[in-house]
């Protein structure tokens, strides 16, 4: 497939200047922002919209200006404007701070809906199926993505978008996934009135924490990591909020007077905050597939999207030719990806690190909490400036 194909005919013979393995918020920003710009997109997602996801439900403003240079209707969804951070130890000792940028209530079931509905406007092609194996053919420079059940098809550049961990990491051999991983994630949605709308909150409990914020439908996300070591030691996730979870005095409270929205809460296992490369087997990764950054000091949502703007412009570059060769696209888009998100990781692995050592844990969060400046601090270490379009 020759390069600088914008708008190519290859689609006709099942061939695109691009796939993209996976349809969260990294996948979805990407396929619009590609299709935008006169290239043939093909995103592949293993389910369909809407749907819920594990996941905080909260991203900061510093994304708003490029989604709506993308012509994302924001407007068209009643986020909740969230600007003030609540963080609690064990005990429910708890600093607040304004946040600098404030951001965005909202749930993936709503927002990935709506970029959804904009990638189809704008002509990316979204398939609901599992690709099985993506494969870099050196001497045509094409890369071969199998698809289950129906074969194949051919593509110029491949971003992978898949999310914390997926099948492709297994045939790939990743690093990461050789490591077992200490960490287990769960979210729900509760009813509960008098929850503050423009506050997102971090309540911490013993081998974890969970995040409590509203979303456009007033409803509470309640989202926790746990350490497998803490997890294990109860029968059940309802021994284990009960007598683990609770002792928080925030989470015992929110949890005696919220009402389950979900039949039963989403789970995933395995998730692991071990570095990751940014480029896999010349497959550009984005999103949680490229880095996963800790909760606690971070904003996974935003940092996807904005890596599905780095690599898109990347992407367009080299297919105009500003950028000469694969191997330079691919080593511009590691340097800048550690530009931007690579502090901001190794910020995660160190509170990583304290968290799961129970000691250390108590006495760091006891003194954060003791401090809004240094909680202050923290914040400005781990979000982003807002991107300029």
């Amino acid at each position: 497939m020759p390069k600088g194909s914008l708008g190519s005919i290859f689609t006709l013979m099942n061939c695109y200047d691009v796939i993209i393995v996976g349809g969260g918020l990294a996948g979805l920003t990407a396929s619009i922002h590609l299709a935008r710009e006169g290239l043939s997109v093909r995103l592949f997602e293993r389910q369909g919209y809407p749907h819920h996801k594990v996941c905080g439900e909260y991203v900061s403003n510093e994304v708003e200006p490029y989604l709506q240079k993308l012509g994302v209707p924001l407007n068209t969804i009643p986020t909740k404007a969230i600007d003030t951070l609540q963080l609690s130890t064990v005990k429910g000792q708890m600093v607040e701070l304004k946040l600098p940028l404030g951001g965005m209530g909202v749930s993936r079931f709503a927002l990935d809906y709506l970029l959804y509905q904009r990638a189809k406007e704008v002509g990316v092609q979204v398939d609901f199926q599992t690709v099985t194996s993506v494969d870099y053919q050196d001497r045509q420079h094409v890369f071969e993505v199998a698809i289950s059940g129906t074969g194949t098809c051919q593509a110029t550049m491949v971003i992978g978008a898949y999310g914390k961990r997926g099948q492709l990491d297994k045939r790939f051999k990743r690093d990461f996934i050789q490591k077992k991983s200490s960490w287990l994630g769960v979210k729900a949605h509760y009813e509960l009135a008098d929850f503050p709308d423009k506050v997102v909150a971090l309540h911490n409990f013993d081998g974890g924490y969970g995040g409590l914020s509203k979303t456009e439908t007033d409803a509470v996300n309640f989202c926790y990591l746990a350490s497998y070591e803490t997890f294990k030691r109860c029968k059940d996730m309802t021994e284990f909020q009960a007598n683990v979870v609770s002792k928080n005095p925030f989470l015992a409270s929110f949890l005696a007077k919220a009402k389950p929205l979900f039949e039963q809460p989403l789970t995933i296992a395995q998730i692991s905050f071990e570095p990751k490369k940014t480029v896999e087997h010349h497959i550009l990764m984005c999103g949680d597939a490229a880095g996963l950054i800790h909760p606690l000091c971070g904003n996974g949502m935003a940092m996807a999207i904005h890596s599905a703007k780095i690599a898109s412009e990347l992407v367009i570059s080299y297919f105009n030719n500003a950028i000469k060769d694969r191997a330079t696209m691919e080593n511009e888009y590691t340097s800048e990806w550690r530009k931007h998100f690579g502090h901001r990781l190794q910020m995660g692995r160190h509170l990583q690190t304290l968290l799961l050592n129970r000691s250390l844990s108590r006495a760091a969060m006891a003194t954060v909490a003791k401090s809004s400046w240094l909680l202050q601090k923290v914040v400005q270490q781990t979000h982003g400036k807002p991107i300029v379009c």
